[in-house]
């Protein structure tokens, strides 16, 4: 039962922090102390309250569809697909009014219905082709 009660919560954390925007969420889902593998999100709530508000703010339509949920003990492992328009300045590139869709999967372990830790892979490079920041084939910057 606790592995569906998580894997509720993985999908409650998409839907409200990032499809809906909801920043009071972060607050409802996300430890105070939370580590996790990206060094741009920095560690915490607020590092990863930070990063968010960059997010949001380049990408105001930014949507998660969860592609696949897959829970075991306290782990969950969210495979998604983030979609959005480019409406912001985000990783010093300025808007572009490009979409995107962009890969990736989130491995999370929950505690007391908050994320403890956080482990992300994403399709970074393939997020900087499609704005246009590195070209899609290294020869054609020739």
């Amino acid at each position: 039962m606790a592995v569906e009660v998580n894997k509720m919560l993985a999908r409650c954390f998409f839907q409200e922090i990032w499809n809906e925007g909801q920043e009071a969420a972060i607050d409802r889902y996300i430890s105070e102390f939370a580590a996790g593998n990206d060094p741009d999100f920095g560690s915490g709530r607020e590092g990863f309250r930070r990063q968010w508000k960059k997010w949001r703010a380049a990408f105001p339509d930014l949507h998660f569809a969860i592609d696949d949920l897959i829970g075991e003990g306290d782990q969950v492992l969210t495979r998604w697909t983030l979609t959005g328009t480019h409406q912001g300045e985000f990783m010093g590139i300025p808007a572009t009014g490009r979409r995107v869709a962009v890969s990736g999967m989130s491995l999370d372990r929950i505690e007391d219905g908050m994320v403890v830790e956080g482990f992300d892979g994403w399709d970074a490079l393939g997020l900087r082709r499609q704005l246009g920041a590195i070209p899609d084939d290294p020869a054609d910057e020739s």
